[in-house]
């Protein structure tokens, strides 16, 4: 490696460190002091820089506090580019999710030390909440040019993988609303599955053909004269028990390739 290429990459370790120093200083005071008694200017002293410095990282210190948050829609979209091409891009989505959560070194939510404490502020205090939602924003747009991308179609034209990843993130921020709430840190994983399991099976694979009609429907002789309310190949006069009683139902199975679970 030649010394005109080390230099730009010392610098962007340096600038990294920085930012990082600067975010666990601002994540750490406003969880033990609280968003509102923590100042720009302190959370720039803690991490040994000026006020100058601190803005030329973030716009905010919720910006700051939140950004250990950001890498999580990296982690999600990287195991979403790494499911199979075949699966359903729903099922993918879930999936991708859960291998986040399992996967220890990924450190998710549940696993990483006061990050459960940080969305209970953050559900408390609106500023950091609607900077919370703009990393979620952020990570999703990315979320919908790879699901495009999986069924190879333009999201401009086509709403199928904004519609998939609306759907995906809904049921994660669902899930992340009822574990903050429920005060059990180690329930993530559980609640991400069922809130995923609460979306229609349908979602996660083919759609399943609409069911067969057989007869006509119950209104279509609502307003016939009385002497032709009678289904048609139904002899009124005839005997009860000569009348055709026989039925027939149609059933379909689950669409294939649909999962219910992972």
């Amino acid at each position: 490696m030649t010394p005109e290429r080390k230099i730009p990459e010392r610098r962007s370790r340096k600038a990294r460190r920085t930012r990082d120093t600067l975010a666990q200083a601002a994540f750490e005071l406003v969880l033990d002091r609280g968003l509102r008694n923590v100042t720009v200017e302190e959370i720039a002293e803690a991490a040994d820089v000026d006020r100058r410095t601190f803005s030329r990282y973030f716009t905010s210190k919720e910006a700051a506090a939140l950004d250990s948050l950001r890498g999580d829609g990296d982690r999600i979209n990287a195991a979403l580019r790494a499911r199979p091409a075949p699966e359903p891009p729903l099922l993918a989505y879930r999936r991708a999710v859960l291998d986040w959560l399992a996967d220890p070194g990924a450190e998710p939510w549940h696993r990483r030390p006061r990050i459960f404490d940080l969305l209970v502020v953050a559900e408390e205090e609106p500023t950091l909440y609607a900077v919370f939602h703009h990393i979620r924003v952020d990570a999703q747009e990315d979320s919908v040019a790879i699901v495009a991308d999986r069924l190879g179609v333009d999201p401009r034209q086509d709403i199928r993988p904004a519609v998939t990843v609306a759907a995906g993130a809904g049921a994660l921020l669902a899930a992340q609303a009822a574990w903050v709430r429920g005060g059990r840190p180690d329930a993530l994983p559980a609640l991400v599955a069922e809130a995923f399991d609460a979306l229609s099976a349908d979602l996660l694979g083919e759609p399943r053909p609409a069911p067969e009609r057989h007869g006509p429907a119950p209104d279509q002789y609502r307003d016939a004269p009385e002497k032709d309310r009678d289904a048609p190949g139904k002899d009124r006069d005839a005997p009860e028990q000569h009348r055709d009683t026989t039925s027939t139902t149609s059933t379909t199975g689950k669409a294939e390739g649909t999962e219910a679970t992972s």
